[in-house]
Order: structure tokens, then C-alpha cells, then sequence
């Protein structure tokens, strides 16, 4: 818990990416994986847990945290162009072997990035990251897949109603136990960095782009039962947005997976970090034993 966290900046392709590292470069890596509305902030709590054994890299992605955020007009907010970003950024640190951490948004990006180079996978940490159909909760998808379907402004109100201050803070309590034990930081945090200047549009266009991301999933699953990569998923149960059936799908294809349904909502780490952290410690050093 005394690990020394460094926060760092690389430009790749010409954008300055914002990440945080902690650990020794001689250590197994750990990257962790952030997803909407938030960024490595999220994971300020879980890197001092890992890094007394793990190298462990946070990247915020571009238009999110620290990092650059052009407008949608300078650059074209996909999730391959959020993962190109990534993996330009690990080639830069000189990563070859990894495991990944994945939450929310950064779901996609991992499952891309074990799909281009599924020889540096080292092992999958899921926590409510979604790779199946299963888990999306309807009564928080409907207004992004009416959306995708048509941007309208009646559809556009509906997925907006994210970006707000309220919206946020509903993504942190909702399904929590004892919302006491999450701090009000984090979605005043979040709600500033959505309330940038053009960054609405950004999340808009992301949104969009989700719909991309479930005809990839074939192929994550023959990549799971093809590496036999190892998996743990971590899943606060009472997430509103992915449910306990995304975390019990791995079980379909990935080779003997560890599920754990933890008490705690979408941003697990805010209630559960030290539980967490003990199952990956667990997990991890298995794999690397």
C-alpha cells in the first residue's frame, strides 16, 4: 500500500496520452482498462493494492481524464481508434506481455486488443466489462440502442440524460449496499470532465460506436476457447447497466473460469477494492506460477 504511483504522459500519433504507472518495470504487467464516464481515476485505489508484485500501467483514453480531447470534427471517436491509441501507447513503454483488466468501456478496447495480439494476453480480469450478449440490463440499453438506431433529437435527450451530474452519480450508487461507502468525488469528478467543451459530442459518438462491439463477439469467444487464456470475472452484482448473466457467459467458452458476483454496483472498486485486489492477487499469481 506505500507504492509510489507516478503520473506520466506519452504522445502517440500525435495526441498526448495521460496514464499512471506504479511498480517494477521487472514485475509481470497489469494494464487496466477504463470505462465511461470516468478514467484511471478510477483505479486510484486498486494500483497501490497491485503494484508490491505487478508493473502496472492506467491509461485514460483519448477524450477521457487527462488525456487530449480533440473535437469529434479533429478525430473519429471509434472504439478501433481508442484501441489503435492503446496499443500504440504499450508498444511505446515497450509491453509484450500483459494481463488486462477490463471495466465498462474498456471491454471493447481489451477484447481488441487480445484479438490483434493474443500472444501478449497474459490473463483476462473482467469487472463488469461485458463480452456477451447476455448481462445488458434493457432498462438502461434501450435509449442507447434506440440511438444507434436513429440520432434524433428525441433520442439523443434520451442518452444525454447520462451525461449530466445526476446521471453519473446514479451509475455509482445504484445497487450499492451502502452508498455512504462511495464518494461524492468521483461523479463530480466524472461530471467535469463530460462538461468540457465539445466532449458531449464525443460521448455521443461513442455511444453510437458501442453498436459495434457485439458482432465482434464470435470471435472473442473462439479467442477464449482457442488461447485457453485465463479469466477472472469480478462483477459487482448489482450493476444496473451489465447484470450478473454477463459475468456467468464466460463460462461458455473460456477455459475454467473464476466468477465472483461481489456485493457492490458498476464501479466495484468504490465499495470492494480491497476484495478485489485479493482475488486478482490470487488469480495472477496463479497464472504466472
Amino acid at each position: 500500500m506505500n507504492a509510489r504511483v507516478h503520473h506520466r504522459y506519452a504522445t502517440v500519433d500525435g495526441h498526448r496520452l495521460f496514464y499512471r504507472e506504479a511498480g517494477s518495470q521487472d514485475a509481470p504487467t497489469v494494464v487496466l482498462l477504463h470505462g465511461f464516464p470516468t478514467s484511471s481515476f478510477m483505479f486510484r485505489d486498486l494500483i497501490p493494492r497491485l503494484a508490491d508484485r505487478y508493473h502496472v500501467i492506467a491509461p485514460d483514453h483519448l477524450g477521457f481524464g487527462l488525456s487530449d480531447a480533440p473535437g469529434v470534427a479533429e478525430f473519429d471517436y471509434t472504439f478501433d481508434a481508442l484501441t489503435d491509441l492503446t496499443d500504440g501507447l504499450l508498444d511505446q513503454l515497450g509491453l509484450t506481455r500483459y494481463a488486462i483488466y477490463v471495466q465498462d468501456y474498456g471491454a471493447p478496447i481489451g477484447w481488441r486488443l487480445a484479438l490483434r495480439r493474443p500472444q501478449t494476453i497474459t490473463a483476462i480480469i473482467t469487472q463488469n466489462g461485458n463480452g456477451y450478449d447476455e448481462g445488458f440490463v434493457e432498462s438502461f440499453w434501450k435509449t442507447v440502442w434506440d440511438y444507434q438506431r436513429e440520432q434524433t433529437p428525441a433520442t439523443e435527450a434520451g442518452v444525454r440524460a447520462a451525461l449530466d451530474v445526476e446521471g453519473i452519480r446514479w451509475q455509482y450508487v445504484t445497487g450499492v449496499g451502502d452508498e455512504s461507502l462511495v464518494s461524492p468525488d468521483t461523479w463530480i469528478h466524472d461530471a467535469a470532465q463530460l462538461a468540457r467543451p465539445g466532449n458531449d459530442q464525443i460521448q455521443l459518438k461513442l455511444f453510437c460506436d458501442y453498436a459495434t462491439n457485439a458482432p465482434m463477439y464470435p470471435a472473442l469467444h473462439d479467442y477464449l476457447r482457442t488461447s485457453r487464456v485465463p479469466v477472472l470475472a469480478v462483477w459487482g452484482q448489482g450493476d444496473p447497466i451489465f447484470g450478473p448473466d454477463g459475468a456467468r457467459a464466460f463460462e461458455k467458452d473460456a477455459h475454467d473460469p473464476e466468477i465472483h458476483l461481489l456485493d457492490g454496483g458498476h464501479f466495484l472498486l468504490e465499495t470492494a477494492a480491497d476484495e478485489v485486489s485479493g482475488l486478482m492477487h490470487t488469480f495472477l499469481q496463479r497464472v504466472h506460477a
